[in-house]
């Protein structure tokens, strides 16, 4: 199949006027917020925030073309990445704290927001990758609907913690192209401590279902990924990630052809450094290559194969 056979999801929803249709139903999570399992039952309308911190508009910390991602999201133009401030999640080793917790950004307005999509593919990304937006679903589909409407015609990435609401995910059927969630832990208990993620494993598990269902497996033309979905495992040290529990799983659940991405770059960061509270005191290291290796030959022995060097 050739790439420009490609139509993204969300242009025949626009077409038909049922985009507009899923953001009026997913605005009417907002006025007693249940957008996402945390389901802190604040009006967002009013600008009372959650956990999250997020009132009614989005938080936006930066935009801009990005050559760091997987490489079948890449391509020669970038990942167009959109890096939406706050997180459902608090996780205590984040990387990128200074946005996801400590909230760096500022609000913008919807069109500001379809703005910064029609930017993007003007300068020649190859999609539109929204970084953390499980808590503004309902944004991200409105503005996409505008962006939509001025010439977007991108696939959309939804790049999230895994954390996510099965009603909000089932409005965004037809709508997103590619799914980039965290398969975080294996184990509820580490997911509360390290993330304050009550039942994350059975919440991710259902989500990544969900997504699988919707996208399939990730469809790779020309070197670049078109649809589907893709997942990230981060390998953390003395198996605190539970890398024997995750993967399986996957390979179990969804496909032995799921891509994912098995992650080495854990280092201390955020709340693990010099916290005399840290009870899990090998997040102050690195992984290592021992650890990665074991982390790769469990996925290889599940009959998982795309993601991941062999």
């Amino acid at each position: 199949m050739e790439p420009d056979e490609f139509r993204p999801a969300y242009l025949t929803l626009h077409a038909s006027g049922e985009l507009d249709e899923r953001a009026d139903r997913a605005e009417d999570l907002l006025k007693a917020c249940t957008v996402c399992p945390r389901r802190c039952g604040v009006n967002r309308f009013a600008g009372e925030q959650g956990f999250c911190r997020t009132g009614l508009l989005p938080v936006v910390s930066s935009y801009g073309p990005h050559f760091g991602e997987e490489p079948p999201l890449v391509g020669h133009g970038g990942s167009g990445t959109i890096f939406i401030t706050h997180c459902n999640l608090a996780c205590t080793f984040c990387q990128n704290a200074d946005i996801s917790q400590e909230g760096r950004g500022g609000e913008i307005p919807l069109e500001k927001f379809a703005e910064m999509m029609l930017r993007l593919q003007k300068g020649g990304c190859v999609n539109i990758n929204v970084v953390t937006p499980t808590h503004i679903v309902p944004q991200l589909i409105r503005s996409i609907g505008i962006a939509a409407g001025r010439g977007l015609s991108l696939p959309v990435v939804y790049n999230s913690g895994g954390y996510e609401s099965m009603d909000t995910l089932r409005l965004l059927d037809g709508i997103i192209d590619i799914y980039m969630p965290d398969a975080k832990y294996g184990s509820n208990r580490i997911a509360e401590a390290l993330s304050g993620a009550a039942g994350y494993v059975d919440v991710m598990r259902d989500a990544l279902r969900e997504m699988h269902r919707q996208v399939g497996d990730l469809v790779i033309t020309g070197g670049i990924a078109r649809h589907g979905l893709l997942v990230r495992h981060l390998v953390l040290p003395d198996n605190l990630a539970g890398s024997d529990s995750v993967l399986p799983w996957i390979a179990e659940n969804l496909s032995q052809d799921t891509y994912v991405n098995i992650m080495d770059q854990y280092h201390p960061a955020h709340r693990v450094i010099d916290n005399p509270e840290n009870r899990f005191p090998s997040l102050r290291r690195s992984i290592t290559a021992i650890e990665y290796r074991q982390a790769v030959r469990i996925a290889q022995r599940a009959g998982l194969h795309r993601g991941f060097p062999g």
